[in-house]
């Protein structure tokens, strides 16, 4: 375990084997880091917080720009901040901001292997089932589900208390309190009932030909 100079960890704090606490990193009061969680420099984690194993809080955002037909990095300089009573699953990350803060809200819950990215405020309430994947910048805001293996675009708004299927794609607005599935994601009812109906198309295809075939021959 390694804690750097200038971080403050409150008491109670758990810190688990070979943890990494960066320079002036702040974890609040009965926070529990198990093993190999690692908080990037100036992370702020709230109280009464989980962190599983393999945890990354702080990394770089993906962030590049292409100068000269070469990608050229741009420097993140925002931070991290993890409000009070959050459980995070193990092997998630979630990236520093390029400038200002990468949020996560009190009482939401994150299950493994989910990405959330540079400058993305997610509400308080929330929950993010496993391999969820968020742009840059998206706005998730209070009681919102995503449903596992959903991915949201980037600078775009999840409304309050919208509910995102498995697997759905989000490359718009959600309104709130709906409840939105497919890619792209589009109202639950309707993408059911359209999955439904493809299953129904090559019947349809071969009554189109039949009847394109008695046409011909009537015609003749």
């Amino acid at each position: 375990m390694v804690v750097e100079s200038g971080a403050r960890i409150a008491a109670g704090v758990q810190l688990g084997a070979f943890c990494y606490v960066g320079a002036g990193c702040v974890v609040g009061e009965d926070t529990v880091a198990h093993p190999r969680v690692t908080l990037y420099r100036e992370v702020s984690v709230g109280r009464r917080c989980i962190l599983h194993s393999g945890v990354v809080l702080g990394a770089d955002g993906f962030g590049f720009l292409r100068v000269e037909g070469r990608h050229v990095k741009v420097p993140h300089v925002g931070t991290v901040s993890i409000a009070d009573d959050v459980e995070i699953g193990a092997g998630s990350a979630v990236d520093r901001a390029t400038v200002g803060v990468t949020r996560v809200g009190a009482r939401t819950k994150i299950d493994n292997l989910v990405q959330i990215a540079h400058n993305v405020s997610i509400g308080k309430h929330c929950i993010l089932c496993a391999q969820v994947g968020i742009a840059g910048s998206t706005t998730v805001q209070d009681y919102v589900v995503l449903g596992g293996q959903s991915a949201a675009a980037g600078h775009l708004t999840i409304g309050k208390g919208a509910k995102v299927g498995g697997q759905a794609g989000i490359n718009g607005d959600i309104a709130p309190n709906t409840f939105v599935n497919g890619t792209p994601a589009i109202p639950y009812m309707l993408e059911r009932r359209i999955a439904v109906l493809q299953h129904r198309l090559p019947n349809l295809f071969k009554r189109v030909d039949a009847l394109e075939e008695q046409l011909k021959k009537s015609s003749s």
